[in-house]
C-alpha cells in the first residue's frame, strides 16, 4: 500500500475553494515556487549559460519523462517530455503513419478531442497522398477497425463525459489487424492506473497541466514502445533530436534513443514546475489514488442524482467504464457552474451543456465533495443561475 490520501499539505489550495477542476488545470504544489525561485535565481541567474552543463537542463526532458513514466506504466527510456500535446501527436500520428505506408485511413471517434483531430486532418493535408481521417461512435469504435486502417489513435478518457475506452481491448484489436495504435493520456495520466507497457500500444501521448500539475501551459509528453524507438524516423526533425546536436552537421541523424522526439530547445522553467510537482507522487500507489477517485465519484453521483433530479448525469454510470471525472447536462449549464464558481466550487463547461467534475484524491476528500454537492442543491433549489450575470459567456469555459 502506498501513502494515505488525500495528501492536502502538499498543496497551496485557496481558503474558500472546493477545487473540482483538476482534470483541466491542477492545483499548485507548495513545492514549485520556491523551485521555480531556485531555478530563476540560481540556476539561470548566477549560471546563466552554464546551467545547460551545471544545472543539467539539457537533460530534464528524459530524466521528468522517467519520473513521470512510472505513474502510467512505461518503462524506462521510453518517454520524452516537451513542446505541447498540440505537437507530440503530431508527431505520434506522424510516425505511425510511416509505419503503414500502404494504408491510408485514420481511425479516431466522434468523442475524441478536436485537437487531435485538427492535426489528424492538418497531417493529411500536408503529406498529401490520399489519406482520410474516419470517425466512428465510441461504442463501435471495436467494429470499425478494418485492415484498412493505418493507425487508431483514440482518448481514453473522454474529455466531455469522462467515458473510457478499454485499451488493452482496442489496442489488441488494432493489432490483429495490423493496425498501429496511438493513445492521448490527456485525462488518463495521474488519474487511474495505465499500463501502457502491458497493453504493448506503439504511440502514447499527453499532458501534464491537468492530474500531473504542471501548471498553466505545462510541456507534454510522448511514449514510444522500446522496440521502435530505434527506427522511428521523427517528421519533426529538430535540432536537439539529432544524435550529436553540437556537432552541427548539416544533415539530420537522429539520436538512437527517445531523444530523437525531442524538437526544440525545452522550457526549462515549465520543466522544472513540472519536476517539483510531479515530486508529491512520491510513495503514491496508483490503485490507491485510483480506489479513491472511485469513492468520491459515487458519493457525487449519488448525492446529485437524489438531491438535484432536474441534471442529467452524462457520464457512464459504471464506474469501471468512467475516468477520474462526472459530467452532468443541464441547458443552462454554463450559468448553472457560473454561479458555483461564484459560490467556491470550481468545475468547467464543456458546449453544448456539460458541468464538468474532475475528482484528484490527492486534495480532495468526501467533506469536500458534500459541501460541493451542498451548494449545488441551493443553486438550483433557489434556481439562482437564472440571474442574467450567470449566462455572461467568458473567454475560457
Amino acid at each position: 500500500m502506498g501513502v494515505s490520501l488525500p495528501r492536502k499539505e502538499l498543496f497551496d489550495l485557496p481558503e474558500g475553494v472546493i477545487y473540482l477542476d483538476g482534470n483541466s488545470l491542477g492545483v499548485l504544489p507548495k513545492s514549485v515556487p520556491e523551485r521555480l525561485a531556485q531555478v530563476t535565481r540560481d540556476e539561470w541567474g548566477k549560471e546563466l549559460i552554464r546551467g545547460w552543463n551545471t544545472a543539467k537542463w539539457m537533460d530534464q526532458p528524459a530524466r521528468v519523462g522517467d519520473k513521470l513514466g512510472r505513474l502510467i506504466g512505461a518503462p524506462q527510456g521510453s518517454v520524452m517530455i516537451g513542446d505541447t500535446l498540440t505537437i507530440k501527436v503530431f508527431q505520434g500520428l506522424a510516425a505511425s503513419l510511416q509505419m503503414r505506408p500502404d494504408r491510408k485511413v485514420i481511425l479516431s471517434d466522434t468523442g475524441n478531442f478536436p485537437t487531435d483531430l485538427y492535426m489528424a486532418e492538418g497531417l493529411i493535408d500536408t503529406i498529401g497522398k490520399g489519406h482520410a481521417l474516419q470517425l466512428a461512435k465510441p461504442e463501435a469504435v471495436l467494429d470499425a477497425i478494418d485492415d484498412s486502417v493505418a493507425v487508431v489513435m483514440l482518448t481514453q478518457v473522454d474529455y466531455r463525459t469522462g467515458r473510457m475506452h478499454d485499451m488493452a481491448a482496442i489496442t489488441r484489436r488494432a493489432h490483429k489487424v495490423g493496425a498501429v495504435m496511438l493513445w492521448d493520456l490527456a485525462h488518463s495520466a495521474g488519474a487511474l492506473e495505465v499500463d501502457i507497457a502491458g497493453s504493448n500500444c506503439e504511440f502514447a501521448v499527453g499532458c501534464t497541466y491537468k492530474y500531473l500539475n504542471g501548471g498553466p501551459g505545462a510541456p507534454a509528453f510522448i511514449y514510444v514502445r522500446p522496440d521502435l524507438i530505434g527506427t522511428i524516423k521523427p517528421t519533426l526533425a529538430g535540432w536537439l533530436g539529432h544524435d550529436a546536436p553540437f556537432a552541427f552537421e548539416t544533415g539530420y541523424r537522429p539520436a538512437p534513443s527517445i531523444g530523437r522526439m525531442r524538437v526544440g530547445t525545452p522550457p526549462v522553467l515549465q520543466t522544472s514546475a513540472l519536476e517539483a510537482a510531479l515530486d508529491v507522487w512520491e510513495g503514491v500507489d496508483m490503485a490507491d489514488l485510483r480506489a479513491a477517485s472511485v469513492a468520491l465519484c459515487e458519493v457525487f453521483i449519488k448525492q446529485v442524482g437524489a438531491r438535484c433530479p432536474s441534471l442529467t448525469l452524462a457520464s457512464p454510470r459504471d464506474a469501471a467504464q468512467r475516468g477520474s471525472q462526472v459530467s452532468f447536462a443541464f441547458p443552462d449549464g454554463y450559468a448553472v457552474m457560473a454561479a458555483l464558481i461564484e459560490r467556491g466550487v470550481i468545475g468547467d463547461f464543456r458546449a453544448p451543456d456539460i458541468m464538468r467534475f474532475g475528482f484528484t484524491p490527492l486534495y480532495i476528500d468526501r467533506n469536500d465533495v458534500i459541501a460541493a454537492v451542498d451548494i449545488l442543491a441551493d443553486i438550483m433549489d433557489r434556481k439562482t443561475w437564472k440571474d442574467p450575470k450567470y449566462h455572461v459567456k467568458q473567454a475560457v469555459t
